[in-house]
C-alpha cells in the first residue's frame, strides 16, 4: 500500500503524518467560530464537538452518560443536580497552561461566561431554567433549577455547555474563537478561514474504548470549506475526502435509486450510512387566523389526508425520511406514536372538502409561504389536494422574512421544519404549549387546549421514563386529533462515506463522533 504524506505546519515541517490516519471532510456551510458558545449550527458543532466536552454527552442511542462528570445525583424535587467531577482530565497544553486539570470551578466560570448578557451567546437559553450554580469545591459542581424539568440533562449535552479554561479565554478575549482550548478528542492545531483547519490527536484524551484502548485512533481532522455541495460530492468519489452528509438535489439521482439504494457503480468506493434523524418536517396552521378553511378541522385534516407522503419521498427525496403518518414526535425518540393518524385517504378527503362547501358555500383555498428551497415539496402538495377540491396558492419569500412573518403571526399557512436542540419530546411538545406562544416562544401557531397544558406541566416534573412517554404520546394526539399540523416527514441522516473508513457512528441529533473512527 502507498502511504500518502500530509504537511501540517511550517513549525512541524520535518514531520509527516500518513494520510491514512487523517480524517478528511469539506465544511461547505463554513465555520465561524471555535468558540462553543457560538455553537449554533450544525459546522460550528461538529467541529466543536472535537475540541471540547461538557458535563455530560449522548450516545448513539441516546441516553445520557458520564463525560466530565464522573456521576450525578438528583433531588427527590428534581430542581438540585449535583456533578461530581473528574479532576484527572486535563486541559489542551498550552503555554499559559501547565498540565492543567479540569475543576467544578471552570464549570462555573463556563456556565457564568455562557449567560454574560453582554457576551449575548445565541446559546445563552439553554440555562433560562436554572436558578443557580456553584462549585461546592474542585470536585462537585452543584445546579438548582427554578422548576422541574426532567429534559435539562439532555439540554447538559449541547456543545454550548462545554468547558472551557479562563487563563485561555482572558489572554485570547474575542480571539479565543480561533484559538481554542478544551478537553476534546482533538486539539487545535491551524485554522485558515475558508480555506482548511486542521486539529490534531489529544494524546492525553480521557476516554478509552470497551478494550481499554485510549482514544481516538486518528492522528489528525482535516477540514476543508468547498462552498458547492456538487464539488464536495466529486471531491468524496475521487477518494479526496472521507464522508459528506445529507442528501443534496445536486447529485441525489446520481448516488441513490427512488428506493434510498446506494447506486451499483459506488458500491466499491462508498458506503452509506442511514438512521433516524430528530426533525420533523410540516405545514402548520395559524390557529387565531379569521378565515374559515384555517378555523375548520374539515379542511386541516382534508389537508392531512390528502395527499401521498410515500410518494411524495419516494420521487422528491429518493427514499430518505419517513413518512409522517403518525404525530409530531418524529421516529428514533421516545414518545414517537405508531399509529397512523394521517395515513392517505383522498375519498375521505374529498368527503370532508364536500362538507366544507355545503357549510360555508365556498371553494376552500389558502395561501401557503414557503420558501424557495422547499418549493417543489409545496408545489408536489398544491398539485394532490387540487385532486380532492382545495386550491392551494404557493407564495415563496426568503427564508429570513418567513422566519419572521411566522414568529409574529402574520401566516395564515406556512412550512416550517423542527429540529431537536435536545434529545426529549418536550422538546417538540413544547411548540405547542399556550405560555410559549410566539414571538416569546416557539408556539408558531398559537394553539391552546386547557387539557394539552395541564399533561405538558405534569410531564415536566415526572423522571419515570415510561411515564413520560404515555403523557408524550396523550399530548402528541391531542395536537393530531385537531390537525394543527401537517406532518410531512421524519427525516433521516445519511452519509456516504469512503470504505477506507471503519467505525464511523450515526445517531439522531447528526452529531460527528470520530472517537472510534479508524482508516485503512
Amino acid at each position: 500500500m502507498i502511504l500518502g504524506l500530509l504537511f501540517f505546519s511550517a513549525c512541524e515541517k520535518n514531520k509527516t503524518i500518513d494520510l491514512d490516519t487523517v480524517f478528511r471532510y469539506n465544511e461547505h456551510k463554513n465555520i465561524n467560530s471555535l468558540d462553543p458558545i457560538y455553537a449554533k449550527d450544525i459546522a460550528n458543532i461538529w467541529a466543536v464537538n472535537q475540541l471540547f466536552d461538557g458535563l455530560v454527552e449522548m450516545d448513539s442511542a441516546m441516553n445520557i452518560i458520564p463525560s466530565i462528570a464522573k456521576k450525578w445525583i438528583i433531588s427527590e424535587d428534581s430542581k438540585k443536580y449535583t456533578f461530581y467531577i473528574d479532576t484527572d482530565i486535563q486541559f489542551h497544553p498550552h503555554p499559559k497552561l501547565k498540565n492543567r486539570k479540569v475543576t467544578a470551578h471552570d464549570f462555573e466560570y463556563s456556565f457564568s461566561r455562557l449567560i454574560d448578557p453582554e457576551i449575548a451567546a445565541p446559546g445563552a437559553w439553554v440555562l433560562e431554567k436554572v436558578k443557580n450554580f456553584k462549585a461546592v469545591n474542585d470536585s462537585i459542581f452543584e445546579i438548582n433549577l427554578k422548576n422541574p424539568f426532567n429534559a435539562f440533562l439532555g439540554i447538559l449535552t449541547m456543545k454550548y455547555c462545554s468547558v472551557v479554561p479562563r487563563e485561555i479565554v482572558e489572554f485570547y478575549g474575542e480571539e479565543f474563537r480561533s484559538n481554542p482550548i478544551g478537553t476534546g478528542p482533538f486539539r487545535f492545531k491551524r485554522w485558515e478561514e475558508n480555506v482548511k483547519l486542521v486539529l490534531r490527536k489529544n494524546k492525553n484524551y480521557f476516554k478509552m474504548d470497551k478494550n481499554g484502548n485510549k482514544l481516538p485512533y486518528l492522528e489528525a481532522v482535516s477540514i476543508t470549506f468547498l462552498p458547492e455541495k456538487q464539488s464536495e460530492f466529486l471531491q468524496l468519489i475521487r477518494g479526496n475526502i472521507d464522508f459528506i452528509s445529507g442528501l443534496d438535489n445536486s447529485y441525489k439521482d446520481e448516488i441513490i435509486n427512488f428506493n434510498g439504494e446506494l447506486d451499483e457503480d459506488y458500491k466499491n468506493s462508498i458506503y452509506m450510512m442511514r438512521g433516524p434523524f430528530l426533525n420533523t418536517e410540516y405545514l402548520a396552521f395559524f390557529m387565531k387566523s379569521n378565515k374559515n378553511i384555517i378555523k375548520s378541522n374539515l379542511i386541516r385534516k382534508a389537508i392531512n389526508i390528502g395527499f401521498d407522503k410515500e410518494k411524495m419521498i419516494r420521487y422528491l427525496r429518493n427514499g430518505i425520511g419517513i413518512p409522517a403518518n403518525g404525530g409530531f414526535i418524529p421516529f428514533g425518540l421516545p414518545g414517537y406514536s405508531k399509529k397512523k393518524y394521517n395515513e392517505y385517504n383522498p375519498e375521505k378527503a374529498k368527503e370532508m372538502v364536500n362538507e366544507y362547501k355545503n357549510i360555508y358555500n365556498e371553494v376552500p383555498s389558502v395561501k401557503l409561504t414557503t420558501t424557495n428551497n422547499y418549493l417543489v415539496f409545496c408545489e408536489f402538495i398544491q398539485k394532490e389536494l387540487e385532486k380532492i377540491g382545495v386550491e392551494i396558492i404557493v407564495d415563496v419569500i426568503p427564508g429570513s422574512a418567513l422566519k419572521q412573518a411566522k414568529a409574529n403571526g402574520k401566516l395564515d399557512f406556512f412550512r416550517a421544519s423542527w429540529i431537536a436542540d435536545y434529545p426529549d419530546a418536550e422538546n417538540y411538545l413544547s411548540l405547542f404549549y399556550s405560555n410559549n406562544f410566539s414571538p416569546n416562544g416557539p408556539n408558531y401557531t398559537h394553539f391552546y387546549d386547557k387539557t394539552f397544558d395541564k399533561l405538558y406541566e405534569e410531564s415536566l416534573k415526572e423522571n419515570k421514563q415510561e411515564i413520560k412517554e404515555v403523557l408524550y404520546e396523550k399530548m402528541d394526539s391531542i395536537v393530531i386529533s385537531k390537525s394543527i399540523v401537517v406532518p410531512l416527514f421524519y427525516d433521516e441522516v445519511s452519509r456516504f462515506v469512503s470504505r477506507k473508513v471503519k467505525g464511523m457512528k450515526i445517531n439522531p441529533t447528526n452529531l460527528l463522533d470520530l472517537r472510534t473512527v479508524r482508516k485503512n
